[in-house]
Parts: C-alpha cells; structure tokens; sequence
C-alpha cells in the first residue's frame, strides 16, 4: 500500500498537529500484515491490534501531548512539552513502504522504554519538528516570565540550551568532515 497521489499532495499542504487525532488508515493495514506473521496465530494478535487502531486518538495543544486507546482498559497519558526530553522517529522497511513512521517520546522518567509512543503517522518529520519547536518553545517562554520560575526552571532551561548547542557544533563538525 505505497503513498497515493493525495497522500503525497498531503504532505506538501501545511502541517498542523492540532489536526492529527487518529493514525492513518494504513496504520490498519499494517497491523493486518504483521498479525499474518503470526500464522495459525493469527486472530490472537490481530483483535488487540485492531481494538487499538480503533480506539487509538491523538490531541496536540498549546501545553503537551494526550494519547488514548483501549476498549476492557483504556489507557491515557498526557505529557507536557515541559517534560519532553527526546524525541525518536522509527521506520521498519514496511512501513517506509506504506509511508508510516513511529514517533518514540522519551522524558526523564529513567525508564528503558519510551513514554509515548504514536503510531501511524504519514508526516512523521514535520510532526517531530513541531514538537521539538513546542518542547524549545516551553522551555524559552520561562525566560519571558521571570517571577514564575524557580532555581530549578532555570537550571533546566540552561541545559536545555547547552545541550541544544552542543548538537549543532556536532552536526557542524560532521558536515566539515564530508
């Protein structure tokens, strides 16, 4: 199931996350073909997969995040763009092929596995960089407002900054390399 023509006309419009509330129908598709995997197997994966693709919303505002899914336990998480630390994009060679990707959003929880994890997603690039400028822009509004942040604000904000240059000045270096 490669990109359509409106798919591809989709992803040269203007991007607005505040639009993105559920996973593209593909997303379906792809889970239909790695519950096949499973052989004999297969509705045992399959029905969860599906209860999740149709459950599944997104919601992107002004302060953070919210995902939701589940049908017996449902499941929410809502995540500032305060506590946003990293962001991931995954691609298995299937979904490069159906034009999906996997957003990984890590915080500083100090556990191995990401917080949030949104799946099914056709302009996952501008969807990261949207959130990177959210996640930036959280931490630069503090500088604004100085009585309503505290010690640890700032300090926060500080090594946002340094580590923010720090990836420049390597992506700097690795371009004079080439």
């Amino acid at each position: 199931m490669p990109k359509t023509d409106d798919q591809a006309a989709d992803s040269e419009a203007i991007f607005r996350a505040e639009d993105v509330t559920r996973p593209a129908s593909a997303l379906l598709f792809y889970y239909l073909l790695c519950s096949l995997l499973a052989g004999p197997f297969f509705p045992i994966a399959f029905v969860p997969l599906f209860c999740k693709y149709c459950t599944l919303r997104y919601r992107f505002d002004d302060s953070g995040i919210a995902m939701q899914w589940g049908v017996l336990f449902r499941r929410e998480i809502y995540l500032t763009y305060r506590r946003i630390q990293d962001i991931h994009l995954t691609r298995n060679i299937i979904q490069r092929w159906m034009g999906l990707a996997t957003l990984a959003v890590q915080t500083a929880s100090g556990s191995a596995t990401p917080e949030m994890s949104i799946e099914g997603i056709l302009q996952a690039k501008k969807l990261r960089d949207h959130l990177y400028g959210k996640m930036r822009g959280s931490h630069s509004h503090s500088q604004t407002e100085p009585d309503n942040t505290s010690n640890d604000d700032l300090a926060l904000e500080l090594l946002t900054d340094i580590r923010d240059n720090l990836h420049q000045l390597l992506e700097a270096g690795d371009r004079h390399e080439q």
